[in-house]
C-alpha cells in the first residue's frame, strides 16, 4: 500500500506541472486518478468471480469494449458518427488479434487468459484508434485548400485524400513502435516486470511480453488504418465534396 501512496505523490507533482504550465488539464488529470483508483478497486473485488465463469468474463470485455468505444468516441470530437467510427475501429484490431491469439491455440479460451489479453489489445487499439483519428482531421483541416484543388481536377474525395492517411496511421504507431524496438534496452514494460514480480522465470515473463507486443503491434495497425479511412470518409459529402464541421448524426 505504501508503494500505492508513492505512486499518487508522483501523480500530485504532475498536476502540479499542469497547473504551472496552464496546461488547463488539471480537472482531467484529477478524473484520470480518481477513476483509475475506483475503477481498479473494482476490479480487484470482482475478478475472483469473474475468473471462475468464462460467460461473465466475456461480459467483462464487452465492458471494457463499450468503455473503450466511448472514450474514443468522445476523443473524435467534431467527426460525424463518431462512436460508431471508434467502435469499429476497435472492434477490428482487437477483434482481430484475440481471433488469432485464441482461435489458433496461442492460449486456452478460459477467463484468466481472455482478461488480461483482451484489455490490453483493447486499450491499445483505442489509443491508435484516437490517434490516428484525431491526426486525419488534422491533416483535412490543415490542408483543405490542397484537396479542393485536386478535387477540382475530378479525382474522387478519397483518392485526394490517400497521401493523408500514411501520416495518420504512423502518428498512432509511434509509441508502440518505440516501446517494442526499445524493449528490454530502455523499458521493462507491464507484463514482464508483473510476470517477474509474480515469481515467473524471466524467460516466462519474456515470451508473454513478446506475444503482447507483436499481438499489440498487429492490433493497432489494423485500428490506425481503419480509423483514418473511416475518419476521412466522414468528411466526404454527396458530390465528393469535403465538408468540415462534423455535421450530421453523432455515433
Amino acid at each position: 500500500m505504501r508503494a500505492v501512496f508513492l505512486g499518487l505523490a508522483l501523480s500530485l507533482v504532475a498536476l502540479a506541472v499542469t497547473r504551472v504550465q496552464r496546461l488547463k488539464i488539471e480537472s482531467e488529470l484529477i478524473v484520470a486518478i480518481v477513476r483509475a483508483a475506483v475503477q481498479l478497486t473494482v476490479v480487484a473485488l470482482v475478478i475472483g468471480t469473474v475468473f471462475d465463469h468464462l460467460g461473465l468474463a466475456a461480459v467483462f470485455v464487452l465492458v471494457m469494449f463499450g468503455a473503450a468505444s466511448a472514450t474514443a468516441g468522445r476523443r473524435l470530437k467534431g467527426v460525424k458518427h463518431s462512436y460508431s467510427i471508434a467502435a469499429l475501429a476497435i472492434f477490428a484490431g482487437s477483434g482481430t488479434a484475440l481471433l488469432v491469439l485464441f482461435g489458433f491455440g496461442g492460449y486456452l479460451l478460459e477467463a484468466q487468459f481472455l482478461i488480461p489479453i483482451a484489455g490490453i489489445l483493447i486499450g491499445g487499439s483505442m489509443t491508435a484508434t484516437t490517434l490516428s483519428g484525431r491526426r486525419i482531421k488534422e491533416e483535412i483541416t490543415a490542408r483543405l485548400a490542397e484537396l479542393e484543388a485536386r478535387l477540382s481536377l475530378g479525382v474522387t474525395a478519397r483518392y485526394a485524400m490517400r497521401s493523408l492517411f500514411p501520416s495518420s496511421i504512423l502518428t498512432a504507431l509511434l509509441p508502440v513502435l518505440d516501446q517494442t524496438k526499445n524493449v528490454g534496452v530502455i523499458t521493462l514494460p507491464g507484463a514482464f516486470v508483473g510476470m517477474i514480480l509474480g515469481g515467473a522465470s524471466p524467460v516466462e515473463a519474456a515470451q508473454v511480453q513478446l506475444t503482447v507486443l507483436f499481438s499489440l503491434l498487429g492490433a493497432q495497425s489494423i485500428s490506425a488504418t481503419v480509423s483514418a479511412i473511416a475518419v476521412g470518409r466522414s468528411f466526404v459529402a454527396p458530390g465528393e465534396r469535403i465538408v468540415l464541421g462534423g455535421t450530421g448524426p453523432p455515433g
